[in-house]
């Protein structure tokens, strides 16, 4: 069962996590309309402050809308939620290598695990559409592409990383807009970091991404590039912590805090 729903877009968040918690799997890009969706990092407390600093040092990747207390799995971000469960599909990692892709993470649990939740591009994917700009992958049913670039953020501790970015490709008379709307939601990763030729980022194909899926644009579309929460697990592959949970790319954490919380105009 997955989340591609013709009625996911008016599922409340609670609804959508309940859901998720039978055992509905998927991008959540289109669900939950108007309400913010989150990634997903938990690390042992001994790593939190190096994840911490690496997000206070790199804001436009890694923007921290809560941080829960070790070992804790609810955040104030849904208060009912259970960050152990209600992700469609999580990723487990061992000494920076992927081992396992849960639909839940309740066996992988651990008491000194402290959570991340960072701000994700979906969130304003409403706002682009409510200004006209199309969204492709939405269109086409299929996650947004995500690709490892060339540009190395800025290391904290033990960690480090490149800069992942998501890519959604835009005709030229929306490119405003989609700037503009975007800048207007810093804790969602704001503005694009990159507008057209992908190998200024180093990416050398789009139809090759790192996660998602490819995505078909029009002939005359602009790729642009977002900053993308996935760049945490970047910095776990590159780093190689002991142990770490994230959410699975694109399957986001849905919460009960609505986008005009983090508007900033």
């Amino acid at each position: 069962m997955t989340l591609v729903d013709e009625h996911a877009h008016a599922w409340s968040p609670r609804a959508a996590r309940a859901r998720v918690r039978a055992g509905l799997t998927g991008p959540t890009a289109g669900v939950a309309a108007g309400h913010t969706q989150v990634n997903l990092i938990s690390v042992p407390a001994d790593w939190a402050y190096d994840m911490l600093l690496f997000c206070q040092r790199n804001p436009k990747p890694c923007p921290v809308l809560d941080v829960t207390d070790a070992g804790s799995w609810k955040t104030v971000l849904a208060d009912d939620a259970d960050l152990r469960t209600d992700l469609p599909r999580y990723r487990v990692w061992r000494d920076g290598e992927l081992v396992d892709e849960p639909t839940d993470v309740l066996d992988h649990w651990r008491d000194d695990l402290v959570s991340f939740l960072i701000g994700c591009s979906f969130t304003f994917e409403w706002a682009l559409t409510g200004a006209g700009v199309p969204i492709r992958h939405i269109e086409q049913g299929r996650n947004v592409p995500m690709y490892i670039t060339s540009r190395e953020c800025r290391p904290a501790g033990r960690l480090h990383g490149p800069l992942v970015v998501s890519m959604r490709p835009v005709p030229p008379e929306h490119l405003p807009a989609a700037i503009r709307e975007s800048s207007l939601l810093p804790a969602v990763h704001g503005s694009p970091v990159h507008c057209g030729d992908p190998s200024g980022l180093g990416i050398a194909d789009l139809a090759r991404p790192d996660f998602g899926d490819p995505v078909e644009a029009e002939p005359d579309d602009i790729p642009v590039f977002w900053a993308c929460g996935v760049t945490p697990q970047a910095a776990v592959m590159a780093s190689g912590p002991p142990f770490a949970i994230t959410h699975a790319p694109g399957q986001m954490f849905l919460t009960d805090a609505r986008d005009e919380q983090y508007r900033v105009a």
